[in-house]
Protein backbone atom coordinates (compact mmCIF):
# COMPACT_ATOMS: atom_id res chain seq x y z
CA UNK A 1 0.00 0.00 0.00
CA UNK A 2 3.13 2.37 0.95
CA UNK A 3 4.32 1.75 -2.78
CA UNK A 4 1.02 2.82 -4.31
CA UNK A 5 0.09 5.57 -2.25
CA UNK A 6 4.47 7.25 -2.16
CA UNK A 7 3.60 9.50 -5.17
CA UNK A 8 0.84 10.85 -4.42
CA UNK A 9 -0.25 13.93 -1.77
CA UNK A 10 -1.69 13.69 1.55
CA UNK A 11 -5.10 14.35 0.59
CA UNK A 12 -5.30 12.17 -2.49
CA UNK A 13 -3.33 9.04 -0.40
CA UNK A 14 -6.48 10.23 1.78
CA UNK A 15 -9.37 9.73 -0.74
CA UNK A 16 -7.80 6.66 -2.62
CA UNK A 17 -8.14 4.52 0.67
CA UNK A 18 -12.30 6.25 1.14
CA UNK A 19 -15.07 3.75 -0.32
CA UNK A 20 -16.22 4.69 -3.90
CA UNK A 21 -18.78 6.99 -3.49
CA UNK A 22 -21.57 5.15 -5.31
CA UNK A 23 -24.14 6.54 -7.35
CA UNK A 24 -27.75 6.44 -5.80
CA UNK A 25 -30.14 4.95 -8.46
CA UNK A 26 -34.65 4.89 -7.23
CA UNK A 27 -36.00 2.50 -9.59
CA UNK A 28 -40.01 2.49 -9.17
CA UNK A 29 -41.19 -0.83 -10.94
CA UNK A 30 -44.79 -1.96 -11.74
CA UNK A 31 -44.65 -5.03 -10.13
CA UNK A 32 -43.73 -8.92 -11.44
CA UNK A 33 -47.09 -9.58 -12.61
CA UNK A 34 -45.39 -11.28 -15.89
CA UNK A 35 -42.44 -12.84 -17.40
CA UNK A 36 -41.71 -9.72 -18.91
CA UNK A 37 -41.49 -8.00 -15.93
CA UNK A 38 -39.19 -10.35 -13.85
CA UNK A 39 -37.02 -10.08 -16.94
CA UNK A 40 -36.84 -6.19 -16.38
CA UNK A 41 -36.15 -6.14 -13.23
CA UNK A 42 -33.78 -9.21 -13.01
CA UNK A 43 -31.85 -6.51 -15.98
CA UNK A 44 -32.20 -3.88 -13.80
CA UNK A 45 -30.60 -5.05 -10.25
CA UNK A 46 -27.51 -6.55 -12.67
CA UNK A 47 -26.94 -3.10 -14.01
CA UNK A 48 -27.59 -1.22 -11.07
CA UNK A 49 -25.60 -3.69 -9.22
CA UNK A 50 -22.85 -2.21 -6.24
CA UNK A 51 -20.15 -3.95 -8.24
CA UNK A 52 -21.05 -1.66 -11.14
CA UNK A 53 -20.82 1.43 -8.71
CA UNK A 54 -24.69 1.82 -7.85
CA UNK A 55 -26.83 1.73 -4.70
CA UNK A 56 -30.08 0.45 -5.72
CA UNK A 57 -33.32 1.95 -4.31
CA UNK A 58 -35.87 -0.34 -5.41
CA UNK A 59 -39.31 -0.87 -5.32
CA UNK A 60 -41.82 -2.80 -6.65
CA UNK A 61 -45.46 -1.31 -7.14
CA UNK A 62 -47.56 -4.44 -7.68
CA UNK A 63 -49.39 -2.37 -10.34
CA UNK A 64 -50.60 -0.40 -7.59
CA UNK A 65 -50.54 3.38 -9.73
CA UNK A 66 -50.72 5.23 -5.73
CA UNK A 67 -48.16 3.34 -4.33
CA UNK A 68 -45.70 3.63 -7.57
CA UNK A 69 -45.77 7.86 -7.11
CA UNK A 70 -45.25 7.28 -3.07
CA UNK A 71 -42.15 5.89 -4.17
CA UNK A 72 -41.01 8.42 -5.83
CA UNK A 73 -41.28 10.97 -3.14
CA UNK A 74 -39.61 8.18 -1.06
CA UNK A 75 -36.69 9.14 -3.47
CA UNK A 76 -36.98 11.99 -3.41
CA UNK A 77 -37.09 12.32 0.14
CA UNK A 78 -33.91 10.12 0.08
CA UNK A 79 -32.01 12.45 -2.54
CA UNK A 80 -30.98 9.67 -4.88
CA UNK A 81 -29.26 11.26 -7.55
CA UNK A 82 -31.28 9.83 -9.96
CA UNK A 83 -34.83 8.48 -10.41
CA UNK A 84 -36.04 5.29 -12.92
CA UNK A 85 -39.85 4.84 -13.64
CA UNK A 86 -41.48 2.32 -15.31
CA UNK A 87 -44.78 4.13 -15.24
CA UNK A 88 -48.02 1.49 -14.43
CA UNK A 89 -50.17 4.27 -16.13
CA UNK A 90 -49.79 7.23 -18.25
CA UNK A 91 -51.36 9.95 -16.41
CA UNK A 92 -51.59 11.09 -12.97
CA UNK A 93 -47.88 11.68 -12.34
CA UNK A 94 -47.18 15.60 -12.66
CA UNK A 95 -47.16 16.62 -9.10
CA UNK A 96 -44.55 13.99 -8.48
CA UNK A 97 -42.65 15.01 -11.63
CA UNK A 98 -42.35 18.50 -11.00
CA UNK A 99 -41.16 17.57 -7.42
CA UNK A 100 -38.67 15.51 -8.62
CA UNK A 101 -37.63 18.45 -10.88
CA UNK A 102 -37.57 21.28 -8.29
CA UNK A 103 -35.42 18.50 -6.26
CA UNK A 104 -32.85 18.78 -9.48
CA UNK A 105 -32.78 14.90 -9.40
CA UNK A 106 -32.94 13.37 -13.15
CA UNK A 107 -36.00 11.37 -14.55
CA UNK A 108 -35.29 8.59 -16.73
CA UNK A 109 -38.80 6.63 -18.01
CA UNK A 110 -38.35 3.12 -19.35
CA UNK A 111 -40.84 0.57 -21.08
CA UNK A 112 -43.57 2.65 -20.80
CA UNK A 113 -44.32 6.21 -21.26
CA UNK A 114 -45.89 9.03 -18.98
CA UNK A 115 -48.00 12.04 -20.33
CA UNK A 116 -46.79 14.85 -18.84
CA UNK A 117 -44.58 17.82 -20.11
CA UNK A 118 -40.89 17.18 -21.57
CA UNK A 119 -38.67 19.12 -19.68
CA UNK A 120 -39.97 16.49 -16.19
CA UNK A 121 -38.19 14.02 -17.74
CA UNK A 122 -34.58 13.24 -19.01
CA UNK A 123 -34.96 10.68 -21.34
CA UNK A 124 -36.93 7.34 -22.19
CA UNK A 125 -36.13 4.06 -23.24
CA UNK A 126 -38.66 1.47 -24.41
CA UNK A 127 -40.90 -0.10 -27.08
CA UNK A 128 -42.88 1.56 -30.21
CA UNK A 129 -46.32 0.14 -28.92
CA UNK A 130 -48.09 1.57 -31.43
CA UNK A 131 -46.22 -0.12 -34.07
CA UNK A 132 -46.14 -3.74 -32.24
CA UNK A 133 -49.98 -3.52 -32.98
CA UNK A 134 -49.32 -2.32 -36.54
CA UNK A 135 -47.07 -5.30 -36.95
CA UNK A 136 -49.51 -7.90 -35.18
CA UNK A 137 -52.24 -6.18 -37.85
CA UNK A 138 -49.98 -6.74 -40.85
CA UNK A 139 -49.35 -10.28 -40.08
CA UNK A 140 -52.84 -11.38 -39.75
CA UNK A 141 -53.49 -9.56 -43.06
CA UNK A 142 -50.84 -11.84 -44.64
CA UNK A 143 -51.54 -14.54 -43.30
CA UNK A 144 -55.32 -14.60 -44.13
CA UNK A 145 -54.32 -13.84 -47.75
CA UNK A 146 -51.73 -16.66 -47.79
CA UNK A 147 -54.69 -19.24 -46.41
CA UNK A 148 -57.44 -18.10 -48.83
CA UNK A 149 -59.28 -16.16 -46.10
CA UNK A 150 -58.94 -12.81 -46.99
CA UNK A 151 -62.82 -12.40 -47.92
CA UNK A 152 -64.01 -13.92 -44.88
CA UNK A 153 -65.82 -12.71 -42.15
CA UNK A 154 -62.89 -12.55 -39.19
CA UNK A 155 -64.18 -12.69 -35.61
CA UNK A 156 -61.75 -11.37 -33.28
CA UNK A 157 -61.46 -10.85 -29.55
CA UNK A 158 -58.80 -8.82 -27.27
CA UNK A 159 -57.51 -9.57 -24.04
CA UNK A 160 -55.97 -6.26 -23.43
CA UNK A 161 -53.57 -5.34 -20.92
CA UNK A 162 -53.64 -2.84 -18.06
CA UNK A 163 -55.86 -0.40 -19.10
CA UNK A 164 -54.11 3.03 -19.24
CA UNK A 165 -50.83 1.31 -19.71
CA UNK A 166 -49.36 3.33 -22.63
CA UNK A 167 -48.48 -0.46 -23.64
CA UNK A 168 -52.37 -1.10 -23.37
CA UNK A 169 -53.17 1.91 -24.86
CA UNK A 170 -50.19 1.24 -28.04
CA UNK A 171 -50.88 -1.78 -29.11
CA UNK A 172 -54.33 -0.92 -29.07
CA UNK A 173 -53.94 1.72 -31.43
CA UNK A 174 -51.52 0.34 -33.73
CA UNK A 175 -54.46 -3.02 -34.24
CA UNK A 176 -57.14 -0.60 -34.73
CA UNK A 177 -55.47 0.63 -37.95
CA UNK A 178 -56.01 -3.10 -39.73
CA UNK A 179 -59.75 -3.07 -38.05
CA UNK A 180 -60.29 -0.24 -39.94
CA UNK A 181 -58.80 -0.96 -43.42
CA UNK A 182 -61.06 -4.73 -43.53
CA UNK A 183 -64.50 -4.20 -43.14
CA UNK A 184 -64.67 -8.15 -42.61
CA UNK A 185 -62.62 -7.70 -39.55
CA UNK A 186 -64.77 -8.07 -36.51
CA UNK A 187 -64.02 -7.21 -32.98
CA UNK A 188 -66.40 -8.97 -30.93
CA UNK A 189 -65.32 -7.52 -27.50
CA UNK A 190 -61.93 -6.64 -25.43
CA UNK A 191 -61.59 -6.54 -22.04
CA UNK A 192 -58.46 -6.25 -19.55
CA UNK A 193 -56.11 -9.24 -18.45
CA UNK A 194 -54.14 -6.95 -16.79
CA UNK A 195 -50.97 -8.58 -18.02
CA UNK A 196 -51.22 -11.81 -16.34
CA UNK A 197 -51.72 -15.66 -16.77
CA UNK A 198 -54.97 -15.71 -14.47
CA UNK A 199 -56.52 -12.44 -15.92
CA UNK A 200 -55.97 -13.74 -19.45
CA UNK A 201 -57.56 -17.28 -19.08
CA UNK A 202 -59.88 -15.60 -16.63
CA UNK A 203 -61.12 -12.96 -19.64
CA UNK A 204 -60.96 -15.91 -22.11
CA UNK A 205 -63.49 -18.63 -20.40
CA UNK A 206 -65.65 -15.21 -20.33
CA UNK A 207 -65.44 -14.87 -24.62
CA UNK A 208 -66.08 -18.60 -24.99
CA UNK A 209 -69.51 -18.53 -22.85
CA UNK A 210 -70.63 -15.28 -24.54
CA UNK A 211 -69.77 -16.29 -28.12
CA UNK A 212 -69.16 -18.94 -30.73
CA UNK A 213 -67.32 -18.80 -33.85
CA UNK A 214 -64.30 -16.89 -32.31
CA UNK A 215 -61.52 -17.17 -35.23
CA UNK A 216 -58.73 -14.36 -33.57
CA UNK A 217 -57.52 -14.44 -29.93
CA UNK A 218 -55.44 -11.23 -29.81
CA UNK A 219 -53.61 -11.24 -26.37
CA UNK A 220 -51.80 -8.49 -24.97
CA UNK A 221 -48.84 -10.40 -23.55
CA UNK A 222 -47.46 -13.53 -23.92
CA UNK A 223 -48.63 -14.49 -19.78
CA UNK A 224 -52.12 -13.42 -20.50
CA UNK A 225 -51.76 -15.63 -23.88
CA UNK A 226 -50.91 -18.88 -21.72
CA UNK A 227 -53.86 -18.48 -19.53
CA UNK A 228 -56.26 -18.20 -23.05
CA UNK A 229 -54.37 -21.68 -24.02
CA UNK A 230 -55.72 -23.16 -21.02
CA UNK A 231 -59.01 -21.91 -21.13
CA UNK A 232 -59.17 -23.19 -24.75
CA UNK A 233 -57.52 -27.01 -23.54
CA UNK A 234 -60.16 -26.83 -21.05
CA UNK A 235 -62.83 -26.07 -23.70
CA UNK A 236 -62.26 -28.34 -25.93
CA UNK A 237 -60.98 -25.61 -28.98
CA UNK A 238 -58.12 -25.93 -31.18
CA UNK A 239 -55.78 -22.86 -31.72
CA UNK A 240 -52.40 -22.49 -33.31
CA UNK A 241 -50.88 -23.34 -36.75
CA UNK A 242 -53.78 -25.43 -38.01
CA UNK A 243 -55.75 -25.05 -35.46
CA UNK A 244 -59.44 -23.21 -35.40
CA UNK A 245 -58.10 -20.02 -33.28
CA UNK A 246 -55.39 -18.06 -34.72
CA UNK A 247 -53.57 -17.00 -31.38
CA UNK A 248 -51.47 -13.55 -31.53
CA UNK A 249 -49.25 -12.47 -28.48
CA UNK A 250 -47.25 -9.80 -27.60
CA UNK A 251 -43.58 -9.81 -25.80
CA UNK A 252 -41.45 -12.82 -26.87
CA UNK A 253 -40.39 -13.91 -23.50
CA UNK A 254 -38.78 -17.22 -23.76
CA UNK A 255 -42.16 -18.80 -22.14
CA UNK A 256 -43.86 -17.59 -25.40
CA UNK A 257 -41.63 -17.98 -28.00
CA UNK A 258 -41.52 -21.85 -26.59
CA UNK A 259 -45.69 -21.93 -26.89
CA UNK A 260 -44.77 -20.46 -30.51
CA UNK A 261 -42.05 -23.42 -31.01
CA UNK A 262 -44.71 -25.61 -29.56
CA UNK A 263 -47.35 -25.24 -32.29
CA UNK A 264 -49.78 -22.83 -29.25
CA UNK A 265 -48.89 -19.57 -30.70
CA UNK A 266 -49.20 -18.25 -34.61
CA UNK A 267 -47.46 -15.43 -34.09
CA UNK A 268 -45.17 -13.39 -31.27
CA UNK A 269 -44.75 -9.72 -31.23
CA UNK A 270 -41.06 -8.64 -29.39
CA UNK A 271 -41.41 -5.87 -26.55
CA UNK A 272 -37.67 -5.90 -25.23
CA UNK A 273 -37.26 -5.64 -21.69
CA UNK A 274 -33.46 -5.08 -21.68
CA UNK A 275 -33.69 -0.81 -21.37
CA UNK A 276 -31.60 -1.10 -17.69
CA UNK A 277 -28.78 -1.12 -19.96
CA UNK A 278 -29.88 1.74 -21.84
CA UNK A 279 -30.75 4.25 -19.00
CA UNK A 280 -26.99 3.16 -17.49
CA UNK A 281 -25.18 4.36 -20.13
CA UNK A 282 -27.56 7.48 -20.07
CA UNK A 283 -26.82 7.79 -16.79
CA UNK A 284 -22.67 7.63 -17.55
CA UNK A 285 -23.06 10.01 -19.87
CA UNK A 286 -24.87 12.44 -17.15
CA UNK A 287 -22.11 12.09 -14.88
CA UNK A 288 -19.31 12.97 -16.76
CA UNK A 289 -21.66 15.87 -17.72
CA UNK A 290 -22.93 15.42 -21.05
CA UNK A 291 -26.34 16.67 -22.34
CA UNK A 292 -28.60 14.16 -23.72
CA UNK A 293 -29.89 15.65 -26.47
CA UNK A 294 -32.28 13.01 -27.57
CA UNK A 295 -35.40 12.64 -25.67
CA UNK A 296 -36.93 9.21 -27.16
CA UNK A 297 -35.29 5.89 -27.47
CA UNK A 298 -36.70 2.91 -29.10
CA UNK A 299 -35.09 -0.54 -28.27
CA UNK A 300 -34.98 -3.41 -31.30
CA UNK A 301 -37.46 -5.92 -31.21
CA UNK A 302 -38.10 -8.82 -33.59
CA UNK A 303 -41.06 -10.27 -34.97
CA UNK A 304 -41.78 -14.27 -34.33
CA UNK A 305 -43.90 -16.94 -36.21
CA UNK A 306 -44.14 -20.59 -36.03
CA UNK A 307 -43.74 -20.78 -39.93
CA UNK A 308 -40.10 -21.13 -41.39
CA UNK A 309 -41.22 -19.38 -44.98
CA UNK A 310 -40.44 -15.74 -45.61
CA UNK A 311 -43.18 -13.25 -44.91
CA UNK A 312 -42.30 -9.60 -45.14
CA UNK A 313 -44.38 -7.40 -43.50
CA UNK A 314 -45.19 -3.57 -45.36
CA UNK A 315 -45.76 -0.86 -43.08
CA UNK A 316 -46.20 3.16 -43.57
CA UNK A 317 -42.43 3.49 -41.82
CA UNK A 318 -40.78 0.82 -43.40
CA UNK A 319 -40.90 -3.07 -43.43
CA UNK A 320 -40.42 -6.05 -40.85
CA UNK A 321 -39.46 -9.72 -41.94
CA UNK A 322 -41.07 -12.22 -39.42
CA UNK A 323 -38.56 -14.69 -37.79
CA UNK A 324 -39.16 -18.31 -37.77
CA UNK A 325 -38.56 -19.82 -34.43
CA UNK A 326 -36.15 -22.47 -33.85
CA UNK A 327 -34.48 -24.55 -31.08
CA UNK A 328 -31.35 -22.38 -31.58
CA UNK A 329 -33.17 -19.08 -31.23
CA UNK A 330 -34.99 -20.05 -28.06
CA UNK A 331 -31.47 -21.08 -26.65
CA UNK A 332 -29.90 -18.26 -27.74
CA UNK A 333 -32.58 -16.00 -25.97
CA UNK A 334 -31.71 -13.94 -22.96
CA UNK A 335 -35.01 -13.62 -21.53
Amino acid sequence: MADLLKDTSPVQAASQLLPKKLVKIGFAQVGHESDWRIAATKSCREVFSEENGYALYFVDADNNPQRQREAVRNFIREQVDYIIIDPIVTTGWDAVLVEAYHARIPVLLIDRTIECEERYYTAWFGSDFVREGECAGAWLQNYLARSGRSQETISIVTINGTTGASAQIGRTQGFAKYLEKHANWHLLAQESGDFTEAGGRQVMERYLQKFTGIHVVICQNDNEALGACSALDEAGISYGPGGDVILISFDATRAGLQAVLDGRINADFECNPLSPPHAAEAILKLEAGETLYEKEHYLQESCFWADESPMTLYLEDGMKQMVPVTRELLDSRRY
